[in-house]
């Protein structure tokens, strides 16, 4: 009989399951480190602009403050608010600023498992998505503010007082950027729908009055109980439903024809 190597007798026998395992474990430890950047980078941003939390705060408030009357000001009703109130802010701020890399480190960890003409899409929807967030957060500061809180502040009764609270006026406004930096991210939803196959552009331009009333809907449920406001977030939502169908049906041409090229090669 042929005697058996020494490295053979001791040598043990690898199961599947550890073959399983350590590529498991890789991703973990990956999607470990990315988020450890992740609360890294904002917690950076947060020692960066923490110093000006009072400033971004009265930065923030300077739309309502603008329009109200002569001897009114903002008022902090809990002991805690002035402290509270720009602490939160800076942290959202913070958030806002990562955000950027944020999404470079998700890319990062997802890329690897997409094929060449999905990351040739993939990251410029990351870049643009990004972007149109930081565009609907500034069209609400910029243009939805001053018309939401000059209608406020005019249709109030005689002989009352108009004094904000802080920490209130922080949670309204921080709802109405998320809501538009949201709902500016129709076009990119839009876009993968198309993409993915769950749909098509004319699918979608055939369903237009519906998706009309379900902008009007979600901006009553997102945004105060005045019509200007519903307005100012349903118009750009419709106007962005049909962007995103004009380039969803642009990046759906584009996909087959690198694909023959791909299959050609």
């Amino acid at each position: 009989m042929t005697a058996i190597p020494p490295d053979h007798e001791t040598s043990e026998p690898t199961t599947p399951e550890e073959h399983q395992e350590m590529p498991l474990v890789e991703h973990l430890l990956e999607l470990r480190n990315r988020l450890l950047k992740i609360v890294l980078a904002v917690v950076v941003c947060f020692a960066v602009v923490y110093p000006f939390a009072n400033e971004l705060y009265l930065w923030l408030s300077q739309p309502l403050r603008d329009l109200l009357p002569e001897g009114q000001m903002m008022i902090a009703t809990d002991v805690t608010s002035p402290f509270f109130a720009p602490l939160k802010l800076a942290l959202v701020v913070a958030v806002f600023i990562a955000i950027p890399y944020i999404l470079y480190q998700i890319w990062s960890f997802i890329a690897p498992g997409l094929y060449k003409h999905e990351k040739k899409l993939a990251f410029p929807l990351l870049a643009t998505s990004v972007l149109l967030f930081y565009l609907g957060a500034a069209f609400a500061y910029y243009v939805v503010f001053p018309l939401v809180f000059g209608f406020f502040t005019a249709i109030g009764p005689e002989g009352i007082v108009e004094l904000p609270d802080i920490n209130s006026y922080l949670n309204f406004v921080l709802k109405m950027f998320f809501a538009f930096g949201v709902a500016f991210e129709i076009p990119i939803a839009t876009i993968l729908l198309i993409l993915s196959g769950a749909t098509t552009a004319s699918d979608l331009a055939a369903k237009r009055p519906y998706v009309v009333v379900g902008c009007f809907v979600i901006g009553m449920m997102l945004t105060p109980p005045d019509i200007i406001s519903q307005t100012l977030l349903a118009v750009p939502m419709w106007v962005l439903f049909e962007l995103g169908i004009l380039f969803g049906r642009l990046a759906q041409r584009r996909v087959p024809a690198e694909d023959t090229e791909t299959a050609g090669e």
